[in-house]
């Protein structure tokens, strides 16, 4: 990879906590963040979550918004909760669609795309992507019981990035703070807020 390449990272926040959860480790979104920039030209790192509906506080609030100060682009969707046919509460709702529009609409900005997913539907955003010239990483993990990593989007990506293997690059130092206090201290540097509706002021140019 060159120094000069634009890259830009694609996050699919659910689908992340689920794999690290599944390695038994927290990452450290500053470290994340610098790690990627150390690889490349980084254009844009986009963050993207659900929020429930009616719900003053959730548990993702205090990450959203410390992302939102310290360089990341968070795309937001409310969703709603319910309860299944066997009493347990779900929530319905899936950022692919998001994630997909935005990696296409600004696909022709950069050179390498990094996806944080496993997940097997956003096979035909890769497809899409590849076709535009771009290089696709795909980053979950396969050491999981289950992997946590779709053989068809593996398959289909041009490289792929174990998430056990970024653990001592992006992992957050047990000995540290709990995240959620250290994201509340955190002076704002700026601010990136993207909803469904589009992106903000802060546009990419060529």
């Amino acid at each position: 990879m060159l120094p000069s390449e634009k890259i830009a990272l694609f996050i699919d926040g659910a689908n992340l906590y689920s794999t690290c959860r599944a390695l038994g480790f927290d990452v450290d979104y500053k470290r994340l963040l610098k790690e990627f920039k150390d690889r490349g030209a980084l254009l844009r790192a986009f963050y993207f979550t659900t929020i429930i509906e009616d719900q003053e506080y959730t548990s993702v609030r205090p990450l959203i918004d410390w992302l939102d100060y310290n360089g990341y682009t968070v795309v937001t969707k409310l969703t709603k909760e319910y309860i299944d046919p066997g009493g347990r509460r779900k929530v319905r709702g899936s950022m692919n669609i998001e994630l997909a529009v935005h990696a296409i609409e600004l696909a022709d900005h950069f050179d390498r795309m990094f996806l944080f997913s496993g997940d097997g539907d956003l096979r035909p955003l890769l497809e899409a992507v590849q076709r535009r010239g771009v290089h696709v990483t795909v980053i979950s993990t396969i050491v999981s019981q289950p992997p946590m990593a779709a053989d068809d989007l593996r398959r289909q990506a041009d490289a792929f990035i174990d998430l056990a293997e970024l653990k001592p690059k992006i992992g957050r130092d047990s000995s540290e703070r709990p995240l959620s206090r250290e994201m509340r201290q955190q002076p704002p540097q700026f601010a990136s807020r993207v909803t469904i509706n589009g992106m903000n002021g802060n546009d990419l140019t060529e």
